[in-house]
């Protein structure tokens, strides 16, 4: 099967070299019939599992798309190209085929698929380079927002924090939150917004700014219907919580359902949060004597997973 369809790709191969000969009758080559035999190969050649080949007619046909002037389909061609590379496993390759790619939609006038390729490029690296997934997750969110398409670039943006946060470079994602809670505030979306102000309290407390994480919250009692939510309640308890170094009143909010069943980089904010001045331990009840009776560890142990945050 395999071999059936690698002769059938060198056939349209052939075919395509055929289209490109000029001749007394024929002045100019055919670029878009060759570019059509190109595709063909390229769908043999992946079809046989060969995925260098199929790369190389791929990049044939983007190349005489080009030549032909239909810069969508060279886009697509390359876009393609790229996810031979992804089968091959050679990811930072086929980021670049697919940035190319990107780069060309925009040229050729449709930003949105430039978007959502960027989009689909950061998932595909996202797994092996964190940073790299960062920079696409923002590009393809600048496209949409330039194209006033506030909740696809919002989307992508929140996906951009929460990999910021993992990265703990604590100091961008606190920017990029206020950017989403602002997008989310535009597209008037503010159950988002009060979600996005528990982030950046968590983010802002573990950067040791009290002063931030407390401004976040006052800034929002303007939103309609965050005063006296459970998401400012939350805070508000959290704050004074933070600000009196009770570490039994932070720990039971931080551990309260509404914090930890956020998305799963904030969540690990929240139960990794500590007091300053603390000692680093959670109070859940009355400490009991050491090797009581039940021969249990000291219920603040539990936790030590976390111990001393995440940054």
């Amino acid at each position: 099967m395999a071999a059936q369809k690698i002769n059938e790709a060198h056939e349209h191969i052939a075919k395509a070299e055929k289209c490109l000969k000029t001749s007394l009758t024929k002045w100019k080559p055919d670029f878009d019939s060759a570019a059509s035999e190109y595709a063909k190969a390229a769908v043999c050649f992946k079809n046989a599992k060969q995925y260098e080949q199929a790369k190389d007619a791929y990049l044939k046909e983007a190349e005489y798309h080009t030549e032909n002037k239909t810069l969508f389909h060279a886009a697509k061609a390359i876009e393609q190209a790229g996810m031979m590379m992804k089968e091959q496993k050679k990811m930072p390759e086929a980021i670049q085929y697919i940035e190319k790619a990107c780069m060309m939609y925009m040229e050729n006038g449709t930003p949105d698929t430039a978007a959502m390729a960027l989009d689909r490029a950061g998932k595909l690296i996202e797994p092996i380079n964190l940073e790299k997934a960062v920079d696409l997750y923002q590009k393809a969110a600048g496209v949409f927002e330039n194209e006033d398409r506030l909740r696809q670039a919002v989307e992508l943006l929140g996906k951009a924090s929460r990999l910021l946060v993992r990265l703990k470079r604590l100091d961008e994602a606190a920017v990029a939150l206020q950017k989403e809670k602002n997008m989310y505030k535009e597209i008037e979306n503010f159950p988002m917004c009060f979600k996005k102000t528990t982030a950046q309290v968590l983010v802002h407390l573990h950067r040791g700014d009290y002063v931030a994480a407390d401004k976040c919250v006052r800034e929002s009692y303007s939103l309609p219907g965050y005063s006296g939510s459970e998401d400012c309640v939350a805070m508000e308890t959290l704050l004074q919580g933070y600000d009196e170094q009770d570490e039994d009143q932070v720990y039971r909010v931080c551990n309260s359902p509404l914090l930890k069943y956020m998305d799963n980089d904030y969540a690990k904010l929240a139960i990794s949060l500590r007091v300053p001045g603390g000692g680093g331990k959670k109070k859940k009840a009355p400490a009991a004597p050491q090797g009581g009776a039940s021969g249990a560890p000291a219920p603040e142990e539990e936790e030590d997973d976390y111990e001393g945050g995440l940054c």
